[in-house]
């Protein structure tokens, strides 16, 4: 079993992680770091392949965004509600936005789409994005090789609980997006109390002074 699936990735292993890291991935990466850590995969070629899929999405979605940016925003929802803060990211960081893109939970696909819309040069931003793209996919697989690596000096037998290993991954990786929804959760109520209250103020000043 464990031969047929080691042929099934180093067949096709590759190729679904690049598609992976071009739509955003970061949980793909890291569990092909971990298989290359039990030799399903090479760690330079997870590397390799993380990197094509990362780099090319982010030059397919800049130059969708300087084509047809206006229309994405018009036609989904969910990208016009996030294009002002996008928008404020850009003005605050400049073009550092582009190397901390990918870096940045819930605005992958939208920050270098918003870049493409502004004036932003498109060499600078292929720079910026190799840069980027090399450190992302070295960091996250590494990420997933050394779990592995430090599981094996804790478990001698690793191969027969492979399985349970892969399912410890999968609860941190989950961990890590419920402590960022909760997070997020927690910012935005506070927001909704604040614009509360500056609503009730106001309104209770327009009481006073009638």
């Amino acid at each position: 079993m464990q031969q047929l699936l080691k042929e099934y990735l180093q067949l096709h292993g590759y190729w679904v992680l690049f598609i992976g890291t071009f739509l955003e991935g970061e949980a793909v990466l890291i569990f092909a770091g971990l298989l290359a850590c039990q030799g399903y995969l090479s760690i330079f070629g997870v590397i390799l392949s993380a990197f094509a899929g990362s780099f090319l999405g982010d030059q397919f979605y800049f130059h969708l965004g300087r084509k047809n940016g206006p229309f994405l925003l018009r036609v989904f929802t969910r990208l016009s509600r996030k294009f002002r803060k996008a928008l404020k990211l850009i003005e605050r960081y400049g073009s550092f936005v582009a190397f901390i893109s990918r870096y940045t939970y819930g605005f992958r696909i939208l920050l270098p789409i918003v870049l493409g819309m502004t004036d932003f040069p498109a060499r600078r931003f292929l720079w910026f994005n190799a840069i980027s793209a090399s450190t992302w996919a070295a960091v996250f697989a590494l990420a997933g090789f050394l779990f592995g690596k430090g599981a094996a000096l804790i478990v001698d037998d690793l191969e027969q609980y492979e399985p349970y290993m892969f399912l410890v991954l999968a609860g941190l990786i989950g961990l890590m997006w419920l402590s960022h929804f909760l997070a997020h959760y927690m910012h935005r109520n506070k927001a909704r109390k604040r614009l509360r209250r500056m609503r009730a103020r106001k309104s209770q000043s327009a009481d006073e002074r009638r």
